[in-house]
This record gives structure tokens, sequence and C-alpha cells, in this order.
């Protein structure tokens, strides 16, 4: 029994038709209606199967709502679908050792935006396949659910549970599913109407009583603002964090995957621009985190080189120019009646077409042969037109700006050497790495009467070593002089208006 018609009934139809060619065939190799009918109730039924084909097969029939609404990450590592996860085997291997627990197997992957929290999950698959993880999980299967596709054309009342029904129902069955929900927080209020359930509420019992395994996957704002708030889901899951990476394991990163992007944009990226890349997103890329913000730098700049390389021949675009005038003359003359006159340019247009082609597979080939390389210089020459700062200030070496920092700030402010010097060595101390590279390059207090430029070292400070000069956050210390107006700097208290944002700090 099922709403829709497929190739098991046409083949029980046949089946049971037994004066037809078709069923004759089946019936000399001992094909009988009654074994098809039971093997097909087995397998729908998700119960195991008689033949060994059947059981393979079993695994894809009996998930038929997940396979709609989910992407089987397993299948995709498989198909060599999945790019390589580098840089990440301890947390793959924290991930492997939560879903083995007997309880509270769940996992939920915690990190800023670009990290890689989608990329663990997939370095999962890769070693599920591969049988690099504990022998409870060979054979799993890691599909990964879009809430969105679940959600959407859900009209009627009911439709979003019906769904979300026949997905639980599945996973229970099925025991070697696992569930990854990237963008967890979406599952808080998904669905939800007065008077019904939302996803959370309808995975919470599922997850209680551990008929299902999730990875999910979110960042650490989101989880605070939605996660968190409900202590019920959040105890069934296992937090783990993921911070970003360092620039050195970034580094081999970009040296492991370059292969792909060399071979997508047809370039070939040196060291020293692997070298530029990490060095200038560190320094100049800051509202993004390793290893995203390197990796759109190399994908970007892969795809500059290509196209910036692509030189069109003139005898393809002089062919080009010809066809066009050509086709319009014809039209011209068809128009006119003068039909003899358009069949000649027909014939001439169709031999600049077979030219045309011949010459465009030429430059093809040759095109195929040439493979262009990306320098240091094409990576600083992107990341200025992506930061809107000068490529000279970008392609500038650190060393070479930190010597001449305190010549430079000495022109533009006049008369507070003594200050300039206290501020340009701390900066290179910090700079040289004798500082802790989590603490702030420098706390320096500005003290003196007004108006001999305290405000202005401040500024040009910032302007000098963040190429921007928005790089400066103002706060006029004379606007917090009562005490209530503080909750504008760390936030409103519990209870009033505000307080999930968060302050200006």
């Amino acid at each position: 029994k099922s709403d829709i018609i497929g190739t098991e009934h046409l083949l029980l139809s046949l089946l049971k038709e037994k004066e037809g060619l078709a069923a004759q065939v089946l019936m000399s190799f001992n094909v009988d209606y009654n074994v098809v009918y039971n093997e097909l109730k087995n397998i729908l039924e998700g119960k195991p199967s008689m033949s060994s084909y059947s059981s393979q097969s079993s695994q894809k029939i009996k998930t038929p709502a997940l396979d709609h609404f989910g992407r089987d990450l397993t299948q995709l590592a498989l198909q060599g679908k999945l790019d390589p996860v580098i840089g990440r085997d301890q947390i793959i291997e924290r991930v492997a050792q939560i879903l083995s627990r007997r309880k509270k197997n769940n996992p939920v992957l915690i990190g800023e935006p670009g990290v890689g929290k989608t990329a663990v999950a997939e370095g999962l698959a890769l070693r599920i396949i591969s049988k690099k993880v504990p022998r409870v999980l060979h054979n799993k299967r890691i599909v990964a659910l879009d809430m969105g596709s679940i959600v959407a054309g859900t009209k009627y009342r009911g439709q979003f549970e019906e769904r979300m029904k026949a997905i639980m129902s599945e996973l229970e069955k099925a025991d070697n599913v696992i569930l990854f929900i990237d963008e967890l927080h979406t599952i808080v209020g998904a669905g939800g109407a007065s008077g019904s359930l939302d996803a959370s509420n309808m995975f919470k019992p599922a997850l209680a009583r551990g008929e299902l395994q999730c990875i999910g996957a979110t960042t650490l704002d989101e989880y605070r603002m939605y996660i968190e708030k409900d202590g019920a889901l959040e105890r069934r899951f296992q937090k783990v964090m993921i911070e970003p990476t360092s620039p050195e394991e970034t580094l081999e990163i970009l040296r492991f995957i370059k292969g792909k992007y060399e071979e997508h944009h047809r370039v070939i990226y040196s060291d020293e621009a692997l070298l530029a890349t990490v060095r200038l997103c560190e320094r100049y890329i800051s509202d993004k985190f390793f290893p995203d913000k390197a990796i759109d730098v190399l994908d970007e700049t892969g795809s500059r080189v290509h196209i910036s390389s692509i030189i069109v021949p003139k005898e393809i675009l002089d062919l080009e120019q010809r066809i066009e005038k050509i086709r319009q003359e014809k039209e011209q003359f068809a128009k006119q009646q003068d039909f003899e006159r358009a069949a000649k340019l027909r014939d001439v247009e169709r031999r600049l077409q077979d030219e045309l082609m011949f010459e465009r597979n030429k430059w093809e080939r040759e095109e195929e042969s040439q493979i262009a390389e990306v320098h240091e210089d094409d990576i600083a020459e992107v990341v200025a037109m992506m930061t809107s700062i000068p490529v000279q200030r970008v392609a500038q070496s650190e060393t070479k700006k930190l010597l001449g920092m305190e010549d430079e700030l000495k022109k533009r402010v006049i008369g507070q050497d003594d200050a300039i010097e206290t501020i340009t060595r701390a900066i290179r101390r910090t700079r040289a790495g004798l500082k802790d590279p989590n603490r702030p390059i420098g706390s320096f207090m500005f003290l003196g009467p007004t108006g001999i430029g305290k405000t202005h070292l401040a500024k040009v400070l910032a302007e000098y070593l963040f190429e921007r000069k928005d790089a400066l956050i103002r706060i006029d210390m004379s606007e917090y002089m009562e005490k209530f107006s503080v909750s504008r700097l760390v936030g409103s208290p519990p209870g009033y208006v505000g307080y999930e944002e968060g302050g200006q700090l």
C-alpha cells in the first residue's frame, strides 16, 4: 500500500498477469508472485531481506522521507564529492567518542562562522567509509537534514508534523543513520504554529530515549540565544567547541587542498602565494575566521588570474563580427523577399561558422596547455580589493612598516616624541611575538591638558596600524556619567529590554 505507483507495483502486476510474455520469462527463472510480494513487503517495512541484493537496496528503500529531505554525506564521500578535511583529527575523534556513548550521544559543534563545523561532519563521513572509526560506527550513514525543505510547502495544519513523524519513524527503524543538522538553532520554532509542536519539541523525546543520533552545528551566539534557553534541549547534546585554525595549520590546509582549486581554475599556486595568503588574511581581514577567509582569498585569486590570462585571438573576434554582419544583411534581404541573395549569404554564413568552430577548437586546445601561475602580488591585489586598502600598503612588509612607524607618526603628530617612542616600542614587542597573541596589542592611557593631541594620536595610531580610519571605536565617557548608562557598555541586566543583545563592548 503506497501513495505512489512505483516499479515494484509494475513488477507485481506483470507476475499476476500469468499469460503475458514478461510473466512467462520471469516464471522460467522461478520468480513467483508470492515470493516477490513477501520480499517487497520486508523491504518496505524495513525488515531484513532474504536475498543479499535486497539487503543492500533496502537501506535506500526503507528511508524514502530521509532521502527526499536530506543529503547522504557517506554516499557523497563514496562518490568522491567531498573535499578532504585537514587538521581536525582531534575534533573528529572526540565526535566519534561521543557518538559511541550509551546515552547522550549527540554532539553539537559550536564555533564561529567559517571555522569548519560542517567540514568536521564531512570528515567523519570520510572516516566511516574508510573504516577509521570505532566498530560501533562502521556501516553508519550520516544524513544532512535540510529543515528548510521540510517546512517548505506545508500550507495546511498537520503537514509539517506528518513529515516529521515520517522521518522519525524511519530513524527508529533504521538504526544505522546519524542525523546531521547544520544550523541547529533552526529546529527551535521550525514549523511551530499556535497550538502545535515545533521541530525541537518533536526531537526531544526521541533524543532522550536514544532512538536517534544527531550531530548539530551552530555558532556560539545562536547557541546561547536559542539552545541554552531551552534546558531540556541543551542537556541532550554534548558541546564540542571548535576554534579557528592557527596560521600554521591554515597553511597546511591550503597546501593540501590547493590541487582542487588548481584543477578548477587551471592555474598553479606558488608556495610564496600560499604564505602571502595566510599572512595577509591574518593581518588585514579581521571580520572572518581561519581557514575560511584564507580559502576565499585563494579561490578568488585563482579566478582572477585565470580570467585575466584568457585572451581571445583576433581571428575569432573578426570571424564573429563578419558572421553578425552577414546575419543582419541576410535578414534584411529576407524582409525584402530577395531570397536568392539571402540564400547565398546563408551559405557564406555556414562556411564562416565552420571556420569559427575550427578556430575556437584550436584556441581551446592551446588554452588547455597554458597554465598561469599565481604569485604573491596577485594575492596582495585580491586582498586589497576585498578590504579597500591600497595595494601598495598591503604588499608592504610588516618589518619595513614597523621600522618606519616612529618616523611616520612623528610627521603627523608634532611635539610628542616621548609618547610616540613609548607606543612604538610596545607595539614592536607585540609584533615580534614576545607577548601572548591572545592579549591586546597594547593598553595606553594618554594624559595631558586639553588640545595637545591625545585624541589625534589615537586616530593616527589606529589608521597607521589597521590602514582604515574607521578602525577606531570612540567612546565618550561624559555620556556615561549616570549609573544606569553603564548598561549601554556591558548590556542590560536579566529581565530588562535588550538583555539578549549585549552592549557595545
